[in-house]
C-alpha cells in the first residue's frame, strides 16, 4: 500500500551560531535564498522506493523538509516499495523532467540493471544525479538463538553445516546483497542468499531465528543489536566506530580488507534542468553541514556527504565497474 506523507509545512527555526554561519559561508548559493521560478504552486514529490522507516526514507524526509523550508514549497514524500526498488524508481523514470518529481534512493540504484532481471533502463544514462547525502558503515548481525559469537565461529559453523544457514539481504542490489556476496566469496562459503522487500522484514526474520545472518546499515541494525534482539558480529569499516567501539571490525575478525558502506542520494528524471538540480544540491550540502542534522545523523552512525553534482557523478562512475566486477567474479545473473 502506498504511504503518502505530507511534510509538516511549519517552518522550523534555523540554528544560529558559529557552526551554522560557517556552513552558510561554505556553501553560498543565491539560488537557494532568492525567489526562484521553481517551484511554483505545484507540490514537489519525493519518491522513496523503499518502506517507511529505512535510512533512505529518513534522508528523503530531511531533503523534503529542507526544500520546503528554503523555498516555501509544499513537499510530499511518497513511499513506493517493491520489486527491489524498481517500482518506485520506474515511477520517477516516467515522470516529467520538470523538477516536481525526485527520487530519494540509495546505493542499489546504481546497480539495478545489473542485479534485477527485466530492468530496461540504465540508472546512469536515464537519470540525472542531484546529490549524495549520507553514508553509513554496514553492520553484520546474527539471529539471537545461534551460539556463535564471532565472525570466525560463524564461518566455521557454516562450513560444517551450510544448509543450516541463510543470509538475508534487504533487496537485490542493496549494499547488503553485494556485501553478502563478497563475504561468502572471501570466506569460501556456499550459503543461500534470501532477498527481502526491505531491511525491516529481513531484520524481523533474523530476530525470530528464521534466517541466520544479515548485514545492513548501522542506521537500520544498531538499535536492535543494542537492545539484544540480534547479535552484532562486526562492522564493515576500516576501524571501529567511536559510536559503537564495542563492535569489532570484520577486517580484524579475520577478513582483512572487507569494507562496505551504504549511501543515500537524490536523483531526477533524465532532462531535469541543471539549475533545478544545482539548487537542490546546494540545499542538501548546506543541510549536511547543519549541526542539528549532524546530531541526528551521528545518533545512528550516519555520516554526512557533501559533494557537488560532478563529484557525485565521478564517484558513481568509479563504483559501478567495481561492483560489476564483483558480480561477474561469482557469475551472478540478474534475478
Amino acid at each position: 500500500m502506498t504511504d503518502k506523507t505530507t511534510i509538516d509545512t511549519t517552518r522550523r527555526k534555523l540554528l544560529v551560531g558559529s557552526a551554522a554561519g560557517l556552513a552558510a559561508a561554505a556553501f553560498p548559493s543565491p539560488a537557494v535564498h532568492a525567489q526562484a521560478a521553481w517551484p511554483k504552486e505545484r507540490p514537489v514529490k519525493i519518491v522513496v522506493p523503499f518502506p517507511a522507516g529505512a535510512a533512505n526514507d529518513a534522508m528523503g524526509r530531511i531533503a523534503g523538509q529542507r526544500i520546503q523550508d528554503k523555498l516555501g514549497a509544499t513537499v510530499v514524500v511518497e513511499n513506493r516499495p517493491g520489486g527491489s526498488a524498481v517500482i518506485g524508481t520506474t515511477a520517477v523514470l516516467h515522470s516529467p523532467p520538470d523538477g516536481y518529481t525526485l527520487l530519494a534512493s540509495a546505493f542499489n540504484h546504481i546497480v539495478l540493471n545489473l542485479v534485477v532481471s527485466g530492468v530496461s533502463f540504465d540508472p546512469q544514462k536515464d537519470f540525472e544525479v542531484v546529490a549524495r547525502t549520507a553514508k553509513a558503515p554496514l553492520v553484520m548481525v546474527m539471529a539471537p538463538n545461534r551460539p556463535e559469537k564471532t565472525v570466525a565461529e560463524v564461518i566455521a559453523a557454516a562450513k560444517a553445516q551450510p544448509d543450516k544457514w541463510t543470509f538475508a539481504v534487504a533487496a537485490l542490489g542493496a549494499p547488503s546483497h553485494l556485501a553478502a556476496i563478497d563475504f561468502l566469496r572471501r570466506a569460501g562459503l556456499d550459503m543461500t542468499i534470501s532477498p527481502y522487500r526491505g531491511t525491516a522484514p529481513a531484520l524481523t526474520d533474523v530476530m525470530g531465528g528464521h534466517v541466520q545472518l544479515l548485514i545492513d546499515s548501522s542506521f537500520a541494525l544498531l538499535p536492535s543489536a543494542r537492545d539484544g534482539k540480534v547479535k552484532a558480529l562486526g562492522i564493515a569499516s576500516p576501524e571501529r566506530s567511536k559510536l559503537a567501539p564495542e563492535i569489532p571490525t570484520i577486517a580484524e575478525s579475520g577478513m582483512p580488507g572487507y569494507q562496505w558502506q551504504s549511501w543515500y542520494g537524490i536523483w531526477a528524471p533524465k532532462g531535469t534542468p541543471l539549475p533545478i538540480r544545482e539548487q537542490v544540491n546546494a540545499i542538501m550540502r548546506e543541510a549536511m553541514a547543519d549541526p542539528e542534522v549532524l546530531k541526528r545523523l551521528e545518533a545512528t552512525l550516519l555520516e554526512p556527504v557533501i559533494e557537488t553534482i560532478d563529484e557525485t557523478r565521478s564517484y558513481i562512475a568509479r563504483e559501478v565497474p567495481r561492483l560489476a566486477a564483483l558480480l561477474e567474479s561469482v557469475n551472478f545473473k540478474p534475478q
